[in-house]
């Protein structure tokens, strides 16, 4: 079966021009934005094994405690930001589907050419030192969907990378989870901490996201405490990060926006 939706996924619709791609995903968006949705919400989450506690950390964007929609649920934000305890944490919530040193990363075939990890970061790829560590955090459809600064500083840089919307979930790519990362659109954002190192982060769409949302406050050149928000996105995504320290989460953990790094 995996071998099937990873056929569908990158020899049929992965050939679909991008624009098309687009295009259908964004009228498929719009399905979850309508108010007969909300009534799935609570099946949903009780489906997937969200806890009252889970739960009862958020509230819909507009502050109230009831979501408009399906896609309002998605877009959720904390009532109270996660405490924060260190001096670099995770940016978001999701599955650690892919982790290792830069240089270790083996290169991935995209569309017929071996590309390196650094190519998912854009122009700035080329200068990610090989001594980092790169991370894949595959964002579920009920996991949060805001991805927040994973440490003070300030942005250095913000670039969009027009690409596919291929399928994201990283079981069906076994062997080279972070496939899509290569292939789909995706904005990408530097961030340099206050030591003067560099955090690469990559905001990857996928099939059904409408669009990548960037705050008005988030421009090159401002400055960011740890935690604040630097995009959402909806239904289901993938962050990439490449990062100057280890991490102390290991591969298929589920990480949380505040965790330690």
């Amino acid at each position: 079966m995996t071998s099937v939706y990873r056929f569908l996924s990158l020899k049929v619709w992965g050939n679909i021009p991008s624009s098309w791609q687009r295009s259908i995903s964004k009228r498929y968006a719009k399905i979850y934005n309508r108010s007969f949705t909300k009534w799935v919400i609570r099946p949903y989450c009780k489906f997937n094994n969200l806890s009252d506690e889970y739960l009862n950390q958020f509230v819909s964007s507009t502050g109230s405690n009831e979501y408009a929609s399906f896609q309002d649920f998605f877009t959720r934000v904390y009532k109270i930001r996660p405490s924060i305890n260190a001096p670099s944490i995770w940016p978001c919530e999701g599955l650690l589907c892919d982790y290792g040193m830069v240089k270790d990363m083996h290169p991935i075939n995209v569309k017929g050419d071996h590309k390196n990890i650094e190519s998912i970061f854009g122009e700035l790829g080329s200068s990610i030192p090989k001594d980092y560590f790169f991370s894949n955090v595959f964002l579920h459809n009920n996991n949060y969907h805001r991805i927040h600064s994973p440490t003070i500083g300030r942005i250095k840089s913000i670039e969009h990378i027009p690409g596919d919307l291929v399928i994201l979930r990283p079981w069906i790519y076994k062997h080279d989870p972070s496939l899509p990362a290569m292939r789909n659109e995706r904005v990408n954002i530097v961030v340099t901490d206050n030591d003067n190192r560099d955090w690469f982060l990559s905001i990857v769409g996928g099939p059904a996201v409408g669009t990548i949302d960037i705050p008005e406050n988030i421009a090159i050149n401002k400055s960011v405490d740890i935690g604040d928000e630097l995009g959402k996105f909806l239904l289901g995504s993938t962050l990439c990060m490449a990062a100057p320290i280890a991490t102390n989460a290991v591969l298929n953990d589920t990480v949380y926006v505040g965790q330690t790094y």
